[in-house]
């Protein structure tokens, strides 16, 4: 076991933590748990193996309690000594904080019969991922497991309280003293502030490198893409499809929230599985499906309806993954993995009507077969290998049917004949090539309540203009309905126009958007998976200019070439920016037509993608790591080691076209490069002042910028500014990669110090939102390794599709706002203008001749 790390992180001439040497116990092993307040609370659990003590961190603590399973992140290795650390670790070092040793004691292997036996099961329990220990503390008593996560998140155990005779219920956090001194964290930090030994908690010095336990959100949820039949497959399983209404529940220690997939509130509708969730003592984004049972224990959607109006029946919720867990982001577990969590959250205690959702694996076709047998509605496939992919239709989730059901939108009804009140048939269409198509009428499926319950939900959309562009033949008289309402369709096939055959009216949908149902056939399938043709050598500058063509392949679907490689565009009608209409597809054709200006301040940058697969009013997630083995091989990636994961991830290079337009069909709206490139990874080349407002006053933010400029013409260095495309300025100073980061931060908080001073009133560098009193923020921490901004000319999610805009200085001035500068007409201001942002990666600053010139002659 190396102490390397552990000494690396650490400053031993400014903390009292002990230097990292190999010692041991000489007689049974030690444990030690810490109780560590960094820049969040949590606790330290820490096992002496070999000489050293493997550490895991555990944000919620242990507990004596069977049923909760703690999430424990391990980090490095720390020295034996360590074991009797307590104190403070002063601000400025890894870690800084307050600490005492809330237990320790002796802990043994399970079943080992001799040292050498315990030493053998303790080394290859941590190989395997599953220790089994005895511990004998002055807290923490008996058995306990602790179990790898095995996943993305390399790093995840959890720590579990076996059921034996030392496990209870009680909150053994409750004994919160030091088991060396009788003292509290609370009553340590007392008594370090009054000895003037100031603690600051900076989430960037911060200990160990877990996420802090954050307040679930919604999250778009994974889709299906359709299959026709079963299959057996390995590494695939198999789970029954639910006919109810797809849910996504948020949990936190408020209370419960439940979603549509388009983030509509269902707390109402489905009361009481929001009850039955606040039992969970976790803080979890859950993905599932709310339905109502007939007698035969069949999901029935005309049931639910009817629950809808009657409140009578049972609700149940069957889960079937987990997106979120105590803060963590689970997606890039696998399937299996994340359900491997689910179960354990689920079986922690009784949930009324909260329902695992089980699986078999690989055997496909015989469980289609038992479906057919009990008159289900079909089977949902699954990669069991796969992340989950936020808000995406994905090939790695199918839907297999046995009865077919789709969506359409009520355009119109026609009058009723005979017996029959209020309504004769539903009209009904779908979005073919964005433009609505008439898909046939439906005239069953309802009795006499439904129809004069339809007919008043009805009338306020009543209209005289068709919905359709064609024209359609009528028999008798139509009234025509605004495209606003959904109804569920069960049919037996589809005619080859792409009407429906047999149809039966099943319900009225709440949960999907009009604009989302379109046309669904054998040779037309929702599916938004990337494909890419054969790879091909990347452009270079000195290739001549490619011709690009463009093929249309379904409704919104676009096959791109440049040069030799094809890109597959995908859902280019897909609404971007809902308020002004921009569409996915005019942000592509965007960065197509700025990639030439763009790339050179991209190239050789590794890249950190901000992902609105769903526009920029739903979720979007960050991704720095991709699969090597699934992107296409032109695609250039580079590796960088990542701390909190402690290994190497694969960062995209976007250094050409083809590159840029990959991401942005990805959904990166906006492309946020590295201050450094590979060649030059430690040093940047360029220094950011990021001025951001805490209130909307973009006049004091104009000042702002004005004043760096004022302080950079002081020392005689050129600097330059773009809008951020949001509410803020970026001032960017050259430095052609002359300087290390740290050299470029201590330059950069020089400069923020500096402006800071002269505009005391309007102006703070303090970080600490709470503490910034609504003044604009000077960030010079921009200046740090993997740090980004969005790029010149770079897209931001913000409405009117508003752009990083270079300017020029005397454009800095009162009238400035950052909408001004927008996708529609900043190919006319290039024309006019040309790239402004050439100097900065032009010569770079002589930082030794400014810092002499300050000396000789300080900046007041």
């Amino acid at each position: 076991m190396s102490l390397t790390r552990y000494n690396e992180k650490r400053n031993f001439k400014s903390t009292e933590e002990p230097k990292g040497k190999k010692e041991k116990s000489a007689g049974q092993l030690v444990f030690v748990v810490q109780k560590h307040a960094a820049s969040h609370l949590h606790y330290d659990f820490r096992l002496e193996m070999e000489g050293a003590l493997k550490s895991w961190a555990v944000p919620k603590g242990p507990s004596m309690n069977p049923q909760d399973k703690r999430l424990a992140m391990m980090v490095e290795d720390h020295p034996y000594n360590y074991k009797d650390f307590e104190g403070t670790i002063p601000e400025g070092n890894y870690g800084a904080g307050n600490v005492i040793v809330w237990d320790r004691g002796n802990y043994t292997a399970m079943d080992a019969t001799t040292k050498e036996d315990e030493r053998k099961k303790l080394k290859a329990g941590l190989n395997k991922g599953h220790l089994a220990i005895i511990l004998n503390g002055e807290k923490l008593k008996g058995e306990f497991d602790l179990v790898h996560v095995k996943g993305k998140q390399e790093n995840a155990w959890l720590l579990i309280k076996k059921n034996d005779a030392f496990a209870n219920e009680k909150d053994i956090l409750q004994k919160n003293k030091s088991v060396i001194s009788n003292i509290t964290l609370e009553a340590l930090e007392k008594k370090m502030a009054k000895d003037n030994v100031v603690v600051k908690k900076k989430t960037n010095l911060a200990g160990p490198k877990i996420a802090p336990e954050k307040k679930a959100s919604f999250v778009a949820p994974m889709l299906a893409d359709i299959k026709e039949k079963p299959f057996d497959k390995k590494d695939w399983i198999f789970e029954m499809k639910y006919d109810g209404y797809r849910t996504v529940a948020v949990i936190n220690k408020e209370g419960v929230n439940l979603f549509s997939r388009n983030e509509l509130s269902f707390n109402l509708k489905f009361k009481p599985v929001a009850e039955a969730l606040k039992k969970i003592k976790h803080t979890a984004v859950l993905d599932g499906e709310v339905v109502m049972e007939d007698a035969k224990g069949r999901s029935s959607f005309q049931l639910l309806q009817q629950y809808q109006k009657t409140g009578k029946g049972i609700l149940k919720y069957y889960v079937f993954d987990i997106i979120n867990l105590d803060g963590n982001d689970t997606t890039g577990l696998t399937l299996l993995e994340r359900k491997e969590l689910l179960h354990l959250v689920l079986n922690s205690q009784p949930l009324d009507n909260i329902i695992y959702s089980e699986h078999i694996e690989e055997k496909g076709n015989a469980f289609f077969k038992t479906a057919i047998k009990n008159k289900l509605e079909g089977i949902i496939a699954k990669d069991a290998t796969s992340p989950y992919r936020v808000g995406k239709r994905s090939s790695e989730w199918l839907k297999i049917k046995i009865t077919q059901q789709e969506a359409a939108i009520i355009i119109g009804i026609t009058e009723p004949k005979g017996a029959r009140n209020n309504f004769g048939a539903l009209m009904l269409a779908q979005y073919q090539h964005n433009e609505l198509k008439y898909v046939g009428n439906c005239g069953t499926g309802f009795n006499e309540a439904m129809l004069k319950e339809l007919h008043a939900q009805f009338k306020p959309f009543f209209t005289t203009v068709s919905p359709l562009k064609e024209k359609v033949k009528l028999m008798g008289k139509v009234q025509w309905i605004e495209p606003k309402l959904i109804a569920q369709i069960r049919f037996t096939e589809k005619t080859v126009e792409g009407s429906f055959r047999h149809p039966v009216f099943v319900g009225l949908r709440i949960d999907k958007n009009a604009g989302d149902v379109k046309t669904v056939n054998k040779n037309n399938v929702s599916n938004t998976k990337t494909k890419v043709m054969a790879p091909t050598k990347p452009e270079t500058k000195t290739s001549a200019p490619k011709p690009e063509t463009k093929t249309k392949t379904t409704n919104d679907d676009i096959d791109l070439k440049i040069g030799k490689t094809v890109l597959h565009l995908t859902n280019q009608n897909k609404i971007y920016f809902p308020d002004d209409g921009i569409t996915k597809g005019e942000v592509v054709n965007y960065y197509s037509e700025i990639a030439d200006v763009m790339l050179p301040y991209l190239k050789d940058r590794p890249q950190s993608m901000n992902r609105f697969p769903n526009g920029i009013t739903a979720q979007s997630f960050y991704q720095k790591d991709v699969d090597a083995d699934k992107i296409p091989a032109w695609l250039k990636t580079t590796k960088v080691y990542s701390e909190s994961n402690d290994k190497n991830i694969d960062y995209l290079l976007c250094n050409d076209k083809a590159s840029l337009l990959y991401m942005a069909n990805l959904g990166c709206i906006e492309i946020n490069p590295w201050n450094s490139t590979v060649q030059h990874p430690d040093s940047p080349d360029w220094l950011v002042i990021d001025i951001d407002p805490s209130k909307d006053d973009f006049k004091e933010v104009v000042t702002t910028a004005l004043m760096v400029r004022n302080v950079m013409d002081d020392m005689e260095t050129e600097c330059y500014c773009k809008t951020s495309g949001a509410t803020g300025l970026h001032v960017y100073i050259p430095m052609a990669a002359k300087y290390d980061y740290d050299a470029i931060k201590i330059f950069a908080e020089l400069i923020a110090h500096t402006v800071n001073v002269r505009l005391p009133q309007t102006t703070t560098i303090i970080r600490t939102i709470q503490k910034r009193e609504e003044k604009i923020y000077i960030d010079f921490l921009q200046n740090r390794p993997g740090q980004t901004l969005a790029a010149p000319y770079s897209v931001r999610p913000k409405p009117g599709a508003t752009v990083s805009t270079p300017l020029e200085w005397k454009e800095v001035n009162a009238k400035l706002s950052p909408s001004h500068f927008t996708i529609k007409n900043m190919m006319k201001r290039l024309d006019k203008k040309g790239d402004l942002w050439k100097p900065v990666l032009g010569k770079g600053a002589n930082i030794d001749k400014i810092l002499k010139k300050i000396h000789e002659q300080p900046v007041s």
